[in-house]
């Protein structure tokens, strides 16, 4: 079980990392928020998997469950409404140029 414990929390993190490159790499507000609201999600999900696996079966299990479970409802929606509110801002998504 430990085994598997370590497995999804290096999954997890190398979904944070592969979020937190793109935060630094992409252009826009656009493709950052696109990138981050999955690879985030993602992350996440594994890491708290792994830390209920760890806990075994527990009340602490249950609330990490219940966090996961919201972070799968909202993460999405505020990726959205980010994205949205940016739109409606005025930035304009970013477009390749030929020089």
């Amino acid at each position: 079980m430990e085994w598997l414990v370590m497995l999804s929390m290096g999954c997890g993190f190398f979904f944070m990392s592969v979020a937190a490159i793109g935060m630094i790499r992409l252009p826009d507000v656009f493709t950052r928020a696109h990138a981050v609201g999955l690879t985030d999600t993602l992350g996440a999900f594994f890491l708290l998997g792994g830390l209920a696996l760890y806990e075994g079966l527990s009340a602490k299990t249950l609330r990490i469950l219940i966090v996961l479970l919201l972070l799968y409802l909202l993460n999405p929606v505020i990726a959205h409404a980010t994205i949205r509110a940016a739109y409606r801002a005025g930035l304009q998504p970013w477009m390749k140029r030929s020089p």
